[in-house]
């Protein structure tokens, strides 16, 4: 059974479904609704064939206590009534440590992708969500050797598995599907090459006044340069709105589908970004990346000299980064997963 609620979810579970389904592994899928509306999840399903959730949990616009516990407990029901083998979660999201804690207090097998990512910055929630849904797990998918080195400080040594980035396998993709679309910066007047996208939507970065004020000042120098395409998250439109930086310089646009989102990045001179997930995309599409945080879990993006933090003026000797695979994690996954369910039914 498969937990997902956030865009970055829908995404990695779309690869991992289709390696499963070429597994012979039957697979439900339960969405929380963390993210609801049609531009931040319908669209996602759709384009990217993933099956049709089997449950919708329709938890969102809470805050985080709220949140979790309402998922927790609609996660609970449904997995003693279906008695699934194995619950598979993803990220760091509200929706990911619910998965987790439902399923292991039911002594029912976790695997978590994307295991041991570490910001080492307890303040976010994404942080300690990792950490306590990877303590939780039975299985441990880690797209890099640095996440593998986390897990074995922290003692979780037991079933980790360093399989490469889902996420590589979905953008190989999307640039497939998406290659005859139409650019969206096209039909604002933008050349290939002569735009940046930038997204802002993390807590940290949205709930703090001072702090947001500082992003949008950095944003509006950087559209000095370069124009901006800025698909909005629906939590910071109305901030974004009230300053207007950047003016016309930087195009607020409604939320892109992933295809979409993949033709825009394709095509973009730099990516600005909160977006753990897009700092990834970037370095896929090989479009330079500032991080507009104070930290990074992907750090090899920054070793690599494809990101920086928006704090330091320039980037590191540019090299690729051999961690994240060749696109074959999903299948990885998919294998580690028959072979352990083989071994739990033989039992």
């Amino acid at each position: 059974m498969t937990i997902v609620g956030a865009r970055p979810q829908f995404v990695k579970a779309a690869a991992v479904s289709r390696a499963l389904l070429e597994k012979g592994l039957k697979e439900t899928i339960i969405h929380t609704g963390q993210h609801f509306d049609a531009g931040m999840s319908d669209i996602f399903f759709d384009e990217l064939g993933i099956p049709a959730p089997a449950h919708n949990l329709a938890v969102h616009s809470l805050g985080h206590g709220a949140m979790t516990g309402r998922m927790l407990e609609g996660i609970e029901e449904i997995l003693r009534a279906n008695a699934p083998d194995l619950v598979l979660v993803y990220g760091d999201t509200n929706s990911t440590l619910a998965g987790a804690l439902a399923a292991s207090k039911l002594h029912c097998p976790v695997a978590h992708v994307e295991a041991g990512l570490r910001s080492f910055n307890r303040r976010m929630p994404e942080e300690i969500n990792r950490v306590m849904t990877d303590h939780l797990s039975d299985i441990l998918f880690c797209p890099t050797r640095a996440a593998v080195d986390n897990l074995k400080r922290e003692g979780l040594e037991r079933e980790t598995h360093l399989v490469g980035d889902v996420m590589y396998d979905a953008t190989l993709d999307a640039v497939r599907r998406s290659a005859t679309r139409e650019n969206v910066a096209v039909r604002l007047g933008l050349a290939p090459r002569g735009y940046a996208v930038a997204t802002i939507h993390r807590a940290e970065n949205t709930d703090d006044p001072v702090r947001f004020a500082r992003i949008a000042d950095w944003l509006a120098a950087a559209a000095e340069k370069q124009p901006i395409v800025l698909p909005v998250h629906p939590r910071t439109r109305a901030l974004l709105n009230e300053r207007r930086p950047g003016g016309k310089r930087v195009h607020l646009i409604d939320p892109l589908g992933y295809l979409d989102m993949a033709r825009l990045l394709s095509q973009a001179a730099g990516v600005f970004t909160d977006s753990g997930g897009l700092q990834k995309e970037a370095y896929f599409h090989r479009v330079p990346c500032v991080t507009l945080r104070d930290e990074t879990e992907w750090i090899e993006t920054i070793d690599a000299g494809w990101n920086r933090l928006w704090t330091v003026e320039t980037y590191r000797e540019r090299s690729e980064i051999a961690d994240y695979g060749e696109g074959q994690a999903s299948l990885a996954i998919a294998g580690i997963l028959e072979t352990f369910l083989g071994a739990d039914r033989a039992a």
